[in-house]
């Protein structure tokens, strides 16, 4: 089960963050994502040891927390896309096609003439699709 994902932009200033678990989980998963951001910008910065291309969005699994695992999809507008999940058994396939969505919907949210470029996204449009993409994805 997704239990909280994270729009980050370039700046690792949080664009969007949404957790699905109750509100005494929301601060804990609030810090594994921003414990994660070290990690991406050691990936990226690191290529080579990590045997990620910098030509590929998909950074996979980027570490297992004590119940969850972090996940991690950087864009090439160098804005990141962050889930943790409690599914300690999950396909990289359906990460990845998780992932294409949930950039799909941050185009779209971003695409909006009145969004303002790195600020925070406010948009309810943008957090129902979000909603319904992570309750299509049980990866059970």
């Amino acid at each position: 089960m997704i239990v909280c994902v994270a729009v980050v932009g370039h700046q690792n200033n949080p664009l969007y963050i949404q957790s699905f678990t109750e509100a005494e989980d929301a601060l804990k998963l609030h810090h594994i994502v921003h414990c994660s951001l070290d990690v991406i910008d050691e990936r990226v910065n690191n290529p080579s040891k990590s045997g990620t291309t910098l030509n590929e969005a998909f950074l996979g699994l980027l570490y297992p927390a004590l119940n969850y695992k972090v996940y991690g999809y950087l864009t090439n507008t160098k804005v990141k896309f962050i889930m943790v999940t409690s599914d300690l058994d999950v396909r990289d396939t359906d990460v990845r096609s998780f992932f294409r969505k949930f950039h799909a919907a941050y185009v779209d949210a971003v695409s909006n003439p009145f969004h303002v470029p790195g600020k925070k996204i406010t948009s309810r449009t943008f957090s129902e699709s979000v909603t319904n993409i992570v309750s299509s994805y049980s990866f059970n």
